[in-house]
């Protein structure tokens, strides 16, 4: 982090931006890119008065840019998810059976569900993609991921801020952060794996 932001502090402000708002959409595209240290960074420069950003850009950009991702993920998983799952290699990661219990689970639990789910690394990600292929209406898919995401977000400038010019104090904060989340998040995913493997088996076999 302390390389990217010695580099970043050559950076011009519409440019600093343009960096912060961007990094926090790829994590919706490129699950492995931290959209989290992006909105907690640029907390960071408003308090180091680095750049000379202000903390309402800096939350309004990360926080649009980022549900805007996750939500064209679910309008483009809409589109072309179902098709994609029905044949070829999407056929063999889930079969009808398995789809067809996914969209029961987001019909009972699919807001809730989606809303926990922008706090948790990789997840996120993914959450969006099937509440797309199932069909989930908006209604159920946009008030968590925004709702969420501005908490989540807020938060983490608000974070930032509060390092001002202490980035090792930002790092440890952080670092602890992401620690318990990506080890909530794994333990999600290897829920999620076990049921995939238990019904990869149609009910009548």
């Amino acid at each position: 982090m302390r390389d990217f932001l010695a580099w970043m502090n050559g950076v011009s402000e519409s440019g600093l931006y343009a960096i912060l708002w961007v990094g926090a959409a790829l994590e919706n595209f490129v699950p492995a890119v931290p959209a989290d240290t992006f909105v907690a960074l640029g907390g960071f420069l408003v308090g180091a008065e680095i750049g000379g950003l202000d903390a309402v850009w800096v939350f309004l950009g990360t926080w649009i840019f980022n549900a805007g991702g996750a939500l064209l993920i679910y309008g483009l998983s809409g589109r072309y998810g179902k098709p994609f799952f029905e044949g070829g290699l999407g056929r063999h990661l889930l079969r009808p059976h398995q789809m067809d219990r996914v969209a029961a689970f987001y019909e009972r639990w699919g807001t809730p569900a989606i809303f926990f789910s922008r706090f948790l690394p990789g997840i996120r990600a993914v959450v969006p993609i099937f509440a797309g292929t199932t069909h989930q209406p908006w209604s159920r898919v946009v008030p968590p991921i925004v709702v969420a995401s501005a908490l989540w977000y807020g938060g983490l400038v608000q974070l930032g801020l509060l390092a001002g010019r202490n980035l090792g104090f930002l790092e440890r904060v952080l670092g602890s952060i992401n620690r318990w989340l990506a080890a909530a998040a794994l333990v999600a995913g290897a829920a999620a794996f076990l049921w995939w493997l238990r019904t990869r088996r149609p009910p009548d076999e």
